[in-house]
């Protein structure tokens, strides 16, 4: 199989879809790599090491886009790249569709074979190509929390571990997946009192014997949220519906019960967010204020540490990828049911169910077309 990447074009997005070593174990069993100038070097690889490992380097990502069966990349194609997707073309990255409408509708126009990193699961129903983003966005969500909590930027004004004699910062996260058990790690790290709600009685008896006393543990009701708002200095958000929409479990009107100046990181931003007022914004101008709430919202957080974001990505990817690569999108997929289930758009049908109903179109279940 031609398989390629081309430089990400999202605002600061340094990552790359594959790194040498993907190059050359690709390469090593018989396949076909391009990789478009200057595509890994924000995560700290050169074009030399890439030639090193058997890739052809093109000039353009044009050149790329046209030649390759296969494209892998991290984040979903920019408006100004929808031109040069192609009929049955694989595009291997993360997509989240059930926030992005109008390219849900290029990919099925185009036929495109859309493969989503984040819809993918593994035989414990675990989703592998999105756990090291999530493990990476919910540390990070405590690092910039700390940030933009700070007065300069709106916030508080606190240290969120405190200092004796003072208080320690209370930090509330909403979410007790991959990503809000690494943003308890890192919170319960720097000393800050933590809350963690989740709906799974399971999921919280499994991080309470994790965390013990370091992290109240509480089930998600309404009125829970609202306490836990109420005394929160820090929220993280990090709800996850596997390829559909976020619940909104932060409304605007909680937003009036929250202490001004207060942060709310939205890790679930990608999937539409878990708080209402939430938007996409970028690592330009990562924070806007509502409410006299100042919101993080950045939509691709783990490109802010690229190196790390690409080898840990490339390590949960390369698998799936190589299945594609060896048997072909069908007869992997049909074979995989895990692989089955990352396939989101296929002959121009919507073949992810929780997409379908976020988008409110058809849904097909892939083996109709591929069995």
């Amino acid at each position: 199989m031609i398989i390629g990447t081309t430089k990400e074009l999202k605002n600061h997005e340094y990552r790359v879809g594959l790194t040498p070593d993907n190059v050359q174990f690709y390469v090593s069993k018989g396949h076909t790599v391009y990789v478009e100038k200057g595509a890994g070097i924000g995560a700290g690889f050169s074009d030399e090491e890439y030639r090193n490992a058997g890739a052809i380097i093109a000039d353009t990502a044009k050149q790329v886009y046209d030649t390759v069966e296969m494209l892998v990349k991290v984040k979903e194609p920019e408006a100004c790249e929808y031109d040069m997707l192609r009929n049955g073309q694989i595009l291997y990255t993360y997509l989240h569709l059930a926030a992005n409408p109008e390219l849900a509708k290029v990919l099925m126009e185009k036929h495109v074979k859309a493969v989503a990193f984040e819809t993918i699961t593994d035989e414990q129903g675990n989703l592998p190509c999105l756990r090291p983003m999530s493990q990476i966005a919910g540390r990070l969500s405590i690092q910039e929390g700390a940030k933009y909590i700070e007065k300069s930027y709106g916030g508080r004004g606190i240290l969120l571990g405190g200092v004796p004699g003072v208080e320690r910062g209370k930090i509330v996260i909403v979410g007790g997946g991959t990503a809000g058990t690494y943003a308890a790690k890192a919170a319960v790290g720097i000393d800050a009192q933590v809350t963690l709600l989740d709906i799974n009685p399971n999921r919280l008896a499994y991080l309470e014997d994790i965390f013990g006393a370091s992290v109240t543990t509480l089930y998600s009701t309404e009125a829970n949220i609202r306490k836990a708002l109420a005394e929160a200095d820090l929220v993280i958000g990090s709800v996850l519906v596997p390829g559909g929409s976020t619940p909104k479990l932060i409304r605007r009107e909680h937003l009036k019960i929250m202490k001004k100046g207060a942060v709310i990181v939205d890790i679930a931003i990608d999937q539409g967010g878990c708080c209402e007022s939430s938007h996409v914004t970028t690592h330009d101008n990562p924070v806007f204020i509502e409410e006299g709430i100042v919101h993080y919202c950045v939509g691709n957080m783990p490109g802010a540490v690229p190196y790390t974001s690409t080898v840990a990505l490339a390590n949960a990817t390369i698998r799936y990828g190589a299945m594609i690569a060896e048997k072909g999108l069908e007869k992997a997929a049909y074979t995989n049911a895990g692989l089955a289930n990352g396939v989101n758009i296929y002959g121009g049908k919507c073949t992810n169910k929780n997409v379908a109903q976020s988008l409110n179109i058809p849904y097909t279940h892939i083996t109709d077309l591929i069995g």
